[in-house]
């Protein structure tokens, strides 16, 4: 399909998963006017937080715009001067209006990085893998002014394998998503040229909001691990929250404080499941070379085979205990609040 002619397009996206699309947007006979990205906010003494899709626009050097408020009338000016026939958003961050989508006359589409309605929000890559779903994908909608709720143009599956981490998967995604939103545009385009004046333009098909499922924002909360939880939920947990908030876990130790560790790899474990019926959950089963086994729930166990310390490096399970002995029985906390920096122990 072939679109009628070339779409004057705002593109609007800050993360790493919106700069495939833009940079097949680039490509196409279609023009960017501008790309509207979060504005950079920074604490004394810091550096500002990566913005991928800045970099993108100043390396293609498309105008690059940065309201703090987009639905402002600052903001809305700024759009209309561009007269772009369409808005193409992924990875932005803020809610459109109804104002700023009727400055388009095409309205907006959005590339999401899920199969909608599952996973609406802002982190549906970690939750397909927290959720343990076997199949994920890519959806382009339709804009309206509620959360990830337009009709879908284009929808593309792809299948979880075991080992996905968010990254990895997000990465996938991306490169599958930046098809699927020139597929939509060409679909949007040859609508319009269909339909009829004073009519709304009907495309794509409407979301079962009854099957719709959230996919919050991550906290660091979400990274603490409860040793309640089967262990295959808390294997799917340390490939979710890659990068941030990561997956921490804390051991006990006599006489001191809790000593902090994320895991950097862990692995289901079947040998001791014995064991772990009988055990506890967070009471280490074995310590070894292979790994740290712990008791979790549903009668399950963990192996923790790389982690990170508080203060020191990555290690493999073998050389931290190599310094810090562990014995079966000692415990990892149950899941801590941080509050002021520090951890509390679980009674």
């Amino acid at each position: 399909m072939t679109s009628l002619q070339p779409l004057r397009l705002v593109v609007m996206g800050t993360g790493p998963f919106a700069v495939p699309m833009f940079r097949a947007l680039r490509e196409s006979h279609h023009r960017i006017e501008a790309v509207v990205t979060r504005p950079d906010r920074v604490a004394a003494g810091r550096r500002p937080p990566p913005n991928p899709m800045r970099e993108a626009a100043l390396a293609a050097g498309v105008p690059i715009l940065a309201p703090d408020r987009i639905n402002d009338d600052e903001a809305i000016d700024m759009l209309a001067r561009l007269a772009p026939d369409l808005f193409v958003v992924c990875d932005y961050g803020q809610i459109l209006s109804p104002r700023v989508l009727g400055l388009a006359p095409l309205g907006g589409i959005n590339l999401h990085g899920s199969l909608l309605p599952r996973h609406r929000g802002a982190a549906p890559i970690q939750w397909s893998i927290l959720e343990g779903d076997p199949i994920t994908g890519v959806s382009v909608i339709h804009m309206t002014p509620a959360l990830d709720a337009g009709n879908v143009i284009v929808a593309r599956a792809a299948p979880i394998y075991p080992g996905d981490t968010a990254p990895a998967l997000e990465a996938h995604l991306a490169d599958l998503g930046a098809g699927a939103t020139l597929e939509a545009i060409e679909r949007l385009d040859a609508a319009r040229a269909i339909h009829k004046p004073g009519e709304p333009l009907q495309i794509g098909v409407p979301q079962d909001a009854g099957k719709a499922t959230r996919a919050p924002r991550l906290s660091k909360a979400d990274g603490l691990v409860h040793w309640e939880w089967p262990a295959p939920r808390i294997e799917r947990m340390r490939r979710a929250l890659e990068p941030w908030p990561r997956t921490t876990a804390f051991l006990e130790r006599a006489g001191g404080e809790p000593l902090r560790l994320v895991l950097d790899d862990v692995a289901v474990d079947t040998d001791h499941a014995d064991q772990a019926t009988r055990a506890q959950p967070g009471t280490i089963l074995a310590a070894g070379d292979a790994g740290i086994v712990v008791a979790c729930g549903a009668a399950t166990a963990l192996a923790i085979r790389r982690m990170v310390p508080e203060g020191r490096r990555g290690m493999t399970a073998a050389e931290f205990l190599r310094g810090s002995p562990i014995l079966p029985g000692m415990r990892f906390s149950g899941a801590a609040r941080i509050e002021s920096g520090s951890p509390k122990s679980s009674p």
